[in-house]
């Protein structure tokens, strides 16, 4: 009681001196009018890479692996070797299905000496119908009997051909589990070979946005149109690095995943320097334009447990909390409200988190207390 009474007599005295006495004031918090704009949101996807023409090289025959004329991620050309099979065997058929064209073609010739003097004495009349029609077949079986023979010379040379396996496309070498010395068969798996000239990102669309296009009631012949709207892609590595090149969508599938609910895409990006392989994972970054929402800064969210509120003004200048749904934009300043504000609401921003029920937050200029 005596410090009061002292103050107040302090108070008195510096009044009654003509000296100022400091008022206490009271500021106005941080206010905005909400009203509708535009804004660009990036979707982000998990995506995994993949090679425009990813091929697994396998042999077409059997045989010791002779010789590895590449390593893995090496860039290679198309038609450039990439394996040697032991070829002795493929050579040796190879000669013995050539003798044994030799061999047709020469029994071919005979058969045809014999059908053509047949032939001339049946004119004259010297040898009967029988004799010609059996010469004439012998010609025929033995002429069946070269073709034969020189599709065995033909299957020969390309089991010889398969003995050394080229690139089927230009593209960069995988890993390979192989050694040389090793037996192999057509069920062995050399390597596999990424096209990488183009690459692509696949990603499931998010089920929010096949919602989104079955309201909208696309057909499949708009799937072309609504792929050509869609924005440029970017392309984020797990490391944060973000790719040069920008990509396009380029397919949408028609079916939607009955355990998940999306539909799988794929981003098509060129790759002129090779910096991207098969199996690298990553993000897909697609900005999608927001036309006429209202967008508010995060710091004027209050978050209640499991609700979002935000303070709106009222007239006599005190707050009510509201009760609002959001959707984050995806740039870390900003929410979408898709409930609870309409335009020309004023809310609390900086500062909302300290504003209690009914207190007052708006003071005049002039004549504060």
């Amino acid at each position: 009681m005596k410090t009061i009474k002292w103050t107040l007599i302090l108070s008195l005295g510096l009044a009654s001196c003509g000296i100022d006495v400091p008022k206490e004031t009271q500021s106005s918090y941080e206010t905005m009018t909400v009203k509708k704009t535009d804004i660009e949101i990036p979707y982000k996807f998990s995506a995994r890479m993949k090679g425009q023409n990813d091929v697994t090289v396998t042999p077409q025959v059997s045989g010791q692996l002779m010789k590895i004329a590449v390593s893995e991620g090496q860039l290679v050309r198309k038609g450039q070797t990439l394996f040697v099979i032991d070829s002795r065997n493929a050579q040796l058929d190879l000669e013995a299905a050539q003798a044994n064209l030799q061999a047709a073609q020469a029994q071919a010739n005979s058969a045809k000496l014999e059908y053509e003097s047949n032939k001339n004495l049946f004119d004259k009349k010297i040898v009967s119908s029988y004799m010609l029609n059996n010469s004439e077949n012998s010609y025929k079986q033995a002429q069946a009997a070269v073709a034969q023979a020189r599709a065995s010379v033909n299957r020969a040379k390309v089991n010889l051909g398969f003995c050394t396996i080229k690139a089927t496309v230009s593209g960069v070498i995988g890993e390979i589990p192989v050694r040389v010395g090793d037996q192999v068969t057509p069920m062995t798996q050399l390597t596999m070979l990424s096209g990488n000239t183009t690459m692509f990102a696949e990603f499931s669309v998010t089920e929010g946005i096949v919602e989104a296009m079955v309201q909208n009631g696309m057909k499949a012949d708009d799937v072309n149109k609504y792929i050509a709207s869609l924005p440029e892609a970017t392309f984020v590595m797990k490391n944060g690095t973000e790719y040069p090149h920008k990509g396009r969508v380029v397919s949408l599938t028609g079916v939607v995943n009955s355990s998940t609910g999306s539909l799988t895409s794929k981003v098509s990006f060129p790759n002129p320097d090779g910096h991207l392989y098969s199996g690298i994972q990553g993000t897909i970054v697609m900005p999608f334009a927001e036309k006429g929402v209202i967008v508010i800064p995060q710091f004027a969210v209050v978050r209640m447990q499991d609700r979002s509120q935000v303070y709106k003004v009222k007239a006599d200048s005190t707050a009510t909390a509201v009760e609002v749904t959001t959707e984050d934009t995806g740039n870390g300043k900003d929410f979408i409200v898709t409930s609870g504000l309409k335009v020309g609401d004023r809310i609390v921003t900086v500062g909302a988190n300290n504003v209690t029920e009914g207190q007052k937050v708006l003071f005049p200029e002039e004549g504060r207390k």
